[in-house]
């Protein structure tokens, strides 16, 4: 009988052995995204890959566009949280042909994607990422743009 704390999906996700999906007893409901969320997604200028978080008491929303984008405590990162459960190279999100993916960079603390523990994971539109204590939402709003131009030309 296969561990019922592994999760199929280990091979194709990257999930952590003994953090597979919750059993009966641990279930969650995945919280409501915060407010300023849809906001942040109504002011964006343009389609396109973005995160998205508070810091400071402000919303800042990073576009995803270059092949990495780094996450963590150093002053190399492109987005840095000053904060000692964030790892100077905490994660990397990536860029590649078949989608979007986000990478533990060997951090203490390692990363979350919709409350699982995981070593990558690939990113779709409302996905969260825990990086120690902060919550980075991921907008994808390519698909979104690629879907409405073809009404827009049949009319």
């Amino acid at each position: 009988m296969q561990d019922p704390r592994i999760d199929d999906d280990a091979l194709s996700s990257g999930t952590l052995a003994g953090f597979g999906p919750p059993t009966e007893r641990f279930v969650t409901q995945r919280p409501e995204p915060p407010t300023w969320l849809q906001e942040a997604r109504g002011s964006l200028g343009a389609p396109g890959r973005y995160v998205a978080f508070e810091q400071d008491g402000a919303v800042k929303v990073v576009a995803v566009s270059r092949e990495w984008t780094r996450i963590g405590r150093s002053l190399a990162a492109d987005i840095r949280f000053d904060d000692a459960t964030v790892s100077r190279r905490h994660a990397l999100i990536a860029c590649e042909e078949g989608g979007v993916r986000v990478l533990d960079d060997r951090s203490l603390n390692g990363i979350q994607v919709n409350g699982r523990r995981v070593e990558w994971s690939p990113l779709t539109d409302g996905d969260t990422i825990a990086i120690g204590r902060h919550t980075v939402y991921f907008m994808d709003t390519t698909k979104v743009a690629n879907t409405a131009e073809p009404a827009a030309l049949s009319e």
